[in-house]
């Protein structure tokens, strides 16, 4: 088996979280990728925190504005997965990688020098553009290096982005409580920093090899003509491949639970019930704990391709559950209300463990090998455009339609998880699972026939 550049002598189970980031999948490759990510993370957690404030207080913007800027560099952040995607089947993606740091670090100074709208929106849009980017070819460089065992980086890279989000959203809550100028000034250059120390880190490692991992060919890459004697190889277009994008399509509403976790539970507690507001930050914890705590065991039970369809239907089923306890919390009393809420963070969030590594598997197995990169950079597209839709589909549908909305909703990512499961199944052409064979005379405990001797 081979796990890519690097040493790659990552056991298959291996240790506990600590031990697993000293020798991930992929070896020191890996290993330094991870803390760039944290890195990165780290500054994400600095600006998420303090953004929308930032943007009212400093920038002096309205919450019109900031809507608007916010929405437009939503849609820039969609345009991010298939650029990077396009732009990686054709270059090297450490350079790539390093240059969208460089690109972050330059658009984000450039909100300590712009004040007026018309000056912000580019740049906030480059920004986000240049984030999406980063974490398509971050996912690149992870199924190059980590091969057959990217699920296992999958999960590594996700606690260690989760440990520097909650980093970066700790410091940030420190400039916020001095709320000067100059503190979000501060928390603007430490994301700065943040960019430049993960490009430096990058650059220290080497270009992955694009290898080793088993991938099933779509059937329009598998179909090319002859000319001569010579067949004519045909790279596959993914805008072309229905079946990758019915995959593409299905994974957008798949994603539901990040704003479900962002946006619907947060609203639904101050607006429908009577739980405390200060339980708010708690869904925020419980996420963050359960992510680094629970993702590695998680993702072990979604490597290859049967198991991967079986999370995506445990995903919807799980869901559905969550989605059930969010309506069950309105009929409640305070803390019957606040308990009910709890538990459906922990359902999400559960959710949220099966799909972040189901989802990113089932793209690369559904992906030909030769325009893999293409291929990643539309699944990339999903989650992007997800963050701009799901918050009004949650807010302007979901929840005024009270708790009939959210059993809804959980029932209809419950059947489309379904959907999703048959149509990769079908796809990747996993074989139903075998029969038990007969049982022998050893476990019916009767005697075997005697032979007859000639």
């Amino acid at each position: 088996m081979r796990h890519g550049a690097g040493d790659g002598r990552a056991s298959k189970g291996g240790g506990g979280l600590i031990a697993q980031l000293r020798n991930p999948p992929g070896g020191r490759n890996a290993r330094t990728m991870l803390l760039a990510l944290a890195v990165d993370r780290t500054g994400t957690g600095l600006w998420a925190s303090s953004s929308v404030l930032y943007l009212t207080f400093v920038a002096h913007l309205s919450a019109r504005q900031i809507g608007v800027l916010l929405g437009v560099a939503g849609l820039a952040g969609i345009a991010g997965s298939p650029l990077a995607g396009r732009l990686a089947s054709r270059f090297p993606v450490r350079p790539l990688l390093i240059g969208c740091h460089l690109l972050r670090l330059a658009t984000l100074g450039l909100l300590l020098v712009c004040t007026g709208f018309d000056a912000l929106l580019p740049a906030v849009a480059v920004t986000y553009l240049g984030d999406r980017a980063a974490k398509m070819l971050e996912m690149l460089f992870a199924t190059r290096t980590a091969g057959e065992r990217r699920a296992a980086y999958q999960a590594l890279s996700r606690s260690a982005a989760n440990a520097g989000y909650a980093l970066g959203a700790g410091i940030a809550a420190i400039g916020l409580a001095m709320g000067t100028r100059d503190a979000y000034s501060a928390l603007i250059l430490g994301d700065a920093l943040s960019f430049a120390v993960a490009a430096a880190l990058v650059w220290r490692t080497h270009e992955p090899r694009d290898g080793g991992v088993e991938v099933v060919r779509s059937d329009s890459a598998a179909a090319g003509a002859t000319v001569g004697n010579q067949p004519s190889v045909r790279r596959a277009n993914p805008w072309r491949d229905r079946g990758y994008l019915l995959f593409v399509l299905l994974d957008i509403p798949m994603n539901i639970d990040d704003s479900i976790l962002g946006v619907g539970l947060p609203l639904w507690l101050v607006d429908r019930t009577s739980a405390p507001h200060a339980l708010v930050p708690a869904f925020l914890v419980v996420n963050t704990v359960m992510v680094v705590a629970l993702q590695i065991s998680v993702s072990a039970r979604a490597e290859g391709p049967r198991q991967a369809t079986r999370a995506v239907l445990l995903y919807g089923i799980v869901l559905c559950a969550g989605c059930a306890a969010v309506a069950a919390a309105t009929p409640g009393g305070t803390w019957v209300a606040a308990a009910v809420l709890i538990a459906a963070a922990l359902l999400v969030t559960l959710a949220e463990l099966m799909r972040s590594v189901s989802s990113w598997e089932l793209a690369v197995l559904l992906a030909p090998r030769d325009a893999r990169a293409a291929y990643l950079g539309v699944a990339g597209m999903s989650q992007s455009i997800q963050k701009s839709a799901g918050p009004p589909l949650l807010t302007g549908v979901v929840m005024a339609a009270g708790p009939a909305g959210w059993l809804a909703l959980g029932t209809a990512v419950a059947g489309l998880a379904a959907v999703q499961r048959a149509a990769c199944v079908r796809r990747l052409r996993i074989p139903a699972p075998p029969l038990p064979a007969h049982p022998g005379p050893a476990e019916t405990g009767r005697p075997a026939p005697a032979t007859r001797r000639p």
